[in-house]
């Protein structure tokens, strides 16, 4: 019969192979680790009855994936699509149609700002027409802009 440090040794590299070949969310990563550290524990120890093992195995499997649950905290902002990330802010563009507190307008850069040349244009001063406006901000589909003195 086959002993249970490899079984559990076996399972665990084939768990942490498949989180790293195909899934890559750490989820499968912790069931591996808590496979791996029960062969270690079932080599120390062999006479360990197999229901001991299975309970081990779960309470370590889902003890350390809700420990890294509570603690892990996702900083990566590529991959968030379509949003900006504040390097348009201080570009200069022409302003096409004059915009003012009361009225939207539209400015045009020479190269595309976030996916698009043409931008719908909100300021708190008016800026006639033909002028060169700079962004301030972004807020939501429109460009704040102001005077580029």
């Amino acid at each position: 019969m086959i002993e249970a440090t490899w079984v559990w040794a076996v399972l665990g590299i084939v768990l942490i192979a498949v989180e790293i070949l195909a899934i890559g969310t750490l989820y499968i990563l912790w069931f591996g680790i808590a496979a791996i550290c029960l062969a270690i524990v079932t080599w120390l120890f062999p006479n360990i009855p197999h229901a001991i093992q299975f309970i081990a195995f779960a309470i370590l499997s889902i003890g350390s994936l809700a420990i890294w649950r509570r603690y892990y905290k996702k900083t990566d902002s590529s991959s968030v699509v379509g949003q900006s990330q504040g390097e348009e802010i201080g570009r200069i563009g022409t302003v096409l149609q004059t915009t003012s507190p009361a009225q939207n307008g539209l400015i045009r850069f020479t190269q595309g700002l976030m996916g698009s040349r043409e931008w719908v244009a909100v300021s708190d001063e008016v800026i006639e027409a033909e002028s060169q406006a700079k962004v301030i901000a972004v807020e939501g589909n429109t460009l704040r802009i102001t005077k580029v003195s």
